[in-house]
């Protein structure tokens, strides 16, 4: 027999509160006390694991799902369920956890796809700097990745919705009107309605695209959300060193260029693409001011600044909560450990949203920490447009944001916003997955329109090249690494793999059905070994797609190499078993076989549809099938009977990635 009584003398600091273990116990056990006003840090592992609450009232927060508890509760957490502990009371809240490994359990959870169900997805891409169109080193990055995964979670009834817009108060966007001869506003809007038409030829369509320029109410809301930051007390205005050229011009972002002072690489000013962490543009190494080619003169000017290093916790407490992959939480180590780092989130300038406040004049709130206000603010147009209560002033715990963006952007996505919905709306829980990617090349070296060395969006997509452009991009964007567009590669995958692989295999499916049972789905006959162990193959492609789509383990690369893999596999089950379809004495295993190769077909296009929505659809109705909308729970035969029109159907053309089809 084992005995353990609570002890409060035994209690421990961990997980952000107190704990005592309980020896000699056959499973992981312990005490846990959450004293008034605090709560466990977020906690997910691979254990099944039980609360029994047994002193206090609190709230357990599950996956962003917040629930009451009292003494008397018992709340079981699956494995890799996020949970947390608050207690809000004047009281202890003391509970007892028993924890245990369970490997099917584990496995069966890894595999699970709600763990979002029931909370309204924002899935954010990076609102697009409206000082040039798109080519397909942006297109391939936060814009496709943020279709598709919206795609997949409403094919498995999430609600999800896909929100971008124009940044339009960018410095580059001054730059470019400059350039050009308008002014600012007239740039934004000129290539914000080119943005969004581009976007449209990619079948990709927001179901928000704010204008931040021209969005009613956004320059009101914008100024109450910073002032909630000066009220606070986290932002202040403060002198500090600056930049100026020699008309006086303050110099930030675009106009000031020098070497990075972490990494040494050549980099504009207040941020480094190369290793993505902030510079103050006063520490960068041998400056120049591109306003006239000049050296900057050291200055001073006062502006509003967040102290970033006294908000280690929250930002590490905030990455323990949702999907932060590594590469972010390096590099919020590597900032961090700096010590002192001040930002900036005000700049002299004439464009831009000027602050309320009258004690930082000629100044505008800077558009990276504006952002943070703009995705509350898309939330909440959408909101108004679908009939929902969502506010920028209230953000709710249930909200579940995911942002897509490049690592050049990552600082400000995974390490300041956080900090700035802490000080702005410190009741507010932010549960915020992160999808970040590389830098796309093209042909070995980055995409530079002033060397003319791109691809525009609109010089290859039409209504016969998207889906093999985006299945390209799909298949080669920077996940994790950087990635390169070479036109004989996307060429060659055009012609050998979707024309000469996928294509030949769906005709020549077809025009056997049109031979052999006059264009209809046969009725499966006799199975063979051969037979249940291809159907085997193709539920193991089911399962492994679905995880390449899955929030937790999101890979477009992974997906494009699975639908591919799909392919082949059937190419290769239609050619071992085509050696008898003539054969009067195996018509029955043949009658499987074409039923099976029609199963892959339907489980091909409701796969495809988050990369491939077009493709999906053709394929879908020449099987006789609506378009896909629900993801599929178990490969499927076709009807006997159904009639089949694939024998002639051109699902791919070839594309001139210079220009238009080549066809």
């Amino acid at each position: 027999m084992i005995i353990s009584t609570y002890d409060t003398a035994t209690l421990r600091a961990a997980l952000g509160i107190e704990m005592a273990g309980i020896e000699s116990a056959p499973v992981g056990a312990g005490w846990g006390r959450v004293a008034p006003g605090r709560a466990s840090d977020p906690d997910r592992h691979d254990e099944t694991e039980v609360f029994v609450i047994t002193a206090g009232r609190g709230t357990v927060v599950v996956d962003g799902r917040r629930q009451e508890v009292t003494a008397g509760s018992m709340i079981v957490f699956e494995p890799f369920e996020t949970h947390v502990l608050e207690n809000p009371g004047e009281a202890d809240l003391v509970f007892l956890t028993l924890y245990w490994r369970d490997a099917e359990s584990a496995a069966r959870a890894s595999a699970r796809a709600d763990r979002l169900a029931g909370r309204p997805q924002f899935v954010f891409s990076t609102p697009p700097t409206p000082n040039g169109d798109l080519h397909l080193g942006h297109l391939s990055g936060p814009y496709l990745g943020a279709d598709a995964y919206v795609r997949f979670q409403r094919m498995n009834g999430a609600e999800a919705w896909h929100l971008t817009g124009s940044d339009d108060f960018q410095s580059y966007v001054q730059a470019a009107a400059r350039r050009d001869g308008r002014t600012p506003a007239e740039t934004a809007a000129h290539f914000s309605a080119e943005i969004a038409a581009t976007l449209k030829l990619l079948d990709i369509e927001p179901d928000q695209y704010t204008v931040t320029n021209a969005e009613g109410g956004y320059r009101e809301g914008l100024r109450e959300f910073f002032s909630e930051l000066v009220a606070s007390g986290g932002i202040t205005a403060q002198e500090a060193p600056a930049l100026f050229d020699a008309s006086g011009r303050y110099l930030y972002e675009v106009d000031v260029t020098g070497l990075c002072p972490s990494c040494s690489s050549a980099t504009s000013g207040n941020i480094c693409e190369e290793c993505g962490e902030p510079n103050s543009v006063a520490d960068l190494a041998d400056p120049v001011a591109t306003t006239d080619g000049g050296p900057p003169e050291a200055g001073t000017a006062t502006r509003y600044t967040l102290p970033l290093h006294e908000y280690r916790a929250d930002i590490e407490a905030h990455h323990a909560r949702g999907r932060v992959p590594a590469r972010l939480r390096d590099l919020a180590h590597r900032v961090l450990r700096r010590g002192r780092h001040d930002v900036s989130v005000t700049h002299p300038a004439t464009w831009g949203v000027e602050p309320a406040q009258s004690d930082v004049p000629g100044q505008v709130i800077w558009v990276w920490p504006e952002m943070a206000y703009g995705f509350l603010h898309g939330i909440q147009s959408l909101g108004r447009r679908l009939g929902r209560p969502w506010n920028a002033r209230e953000p709710r715990d249930d909200w579940k944001i995911v942002h897509f963006f490049g690592y050049d952007n990552s600082f400000y996505h995974s390490v300041l916003y956080p900090v700035l919905y802490r000080l702005a709306h410190p009741g507010w829980t932010a549960d915020i997955d992160y999808h970040v990617n590389e830098f796309y090349l093209l042909e070995g070296s980055k995409f530079s329109t002033s060397r003319r060395h791109a691809i525009w969006g609109k010089d290859i997509l039409t209504e016969r090249s998207v889906d093999a452009v985006r299945y390209f991009l799909a298949r080669t964007r920077p996940e994790g690494r950087r990635t390169d567009f070479r036109t004989a590669a996307f060429t060659e995958l055009v012609e050998n793999d979707l024309i000469g692989t996928w294509q030949q295999w769906l005709n020549g499916l077809g025009e056997r059905l049109d031979k052999q049972t006059a264009g209809t789905a046969p009725d499966a006959g006799t199975w063979r070994p051969e037979h249940s162990a291809f159907l085997n193959r193709l539920e193991s492609r089911r399962r492994a797609l679905a995880g390449a789509y899955d929030p937790d383990g999101f890979s477009l690369n992974q997906a494009a190499e699975e639908l591919d893999g799909l392919v082949r596999d059937a190419v290769r089950f239609s050619r071992q078993e085509g050696a008898t379809s003539g054969i009067e004495r195996w018509h029955s295993e043949t009658r499987t076989t074409l039923a099976l190769e029609l199963a892959a077909a339907r489980l091909l296009a409701q796969c495809a549809a988050p990369v491939m929505p077009r493709f999906a659809r053709t394929l879908s109705a020449c099987l006789g099938d609506p378009e896909p909308a629900q993801w599929p729970r178990t490969v499927r035969l076709l009807e006997p009977g159904t009639s089949v029109d694939l024998s002639t159907q051109e699902f791919f053309t070839p594309v001139d990635p210079r220009g238009a089809d080549a066809a």
